[in-house]
């Protein structure tokens, strides 16, 4: 597949997730990544799933969105930070666009908001590498 072929680029014939790789494709996305650069969520945030998926309370979910990062939000990046240790996946620093609090959230949960936009392919292969190596 294309994608794979992408990455193999970026990281050479050995593309397992793991913390090398995950600081290679850091290094590689800041050289890469362009700004202004709008994201939001490819599904619901881990924190999102029970209000999401079973249902529960949505008063008390509207609510936590204000403190919390949500996968409806949009967001601009202002930076990529380096991997989290416990799943290897870099910190996408975020602000959000309707109250400007600032998040960090794992970039293997975020999209580009527009599939036009000149990081689309770049934000889609990263997860896509994330999730599936």
């Amino acid at each position: 597949m294309e994608h794979d072929k992408r990455i193999q680029k970026i990281l050479g014939e050995n593309c397992r997730r793991n913390q090398q790789n995950s600081s290679r494709y850091l290094d590689y996305l800041k050289s890469a990544v362009k700004f202004p650069c709008r994201l939001t969520g490819i599904e619901d945030f881990p924190w999102e799933e029970p209000y999401v998926i079973a249902g529960w309370d949505k008063d008390e979910y509207e609510e936590l969105k204000k403190e919390n990062p949500s996968y409806t939000d949009v967001f601009e990046l202002l930076e990529l930070l380096e991997p989290d240790s416990e799943f290897d996946d870099i910190v996408a620093k975020l602000q959000r666009l309707t109250d400007l609090k600032i998040f960090d959230v794992g970039l293997s949960w975020l999209q580009c908001l527009n599939s036009d936009d000149v990081n689309y392919q770049l934000i889609k292969d990263y997860a896509v590498w994330h999730t599936n190596y």
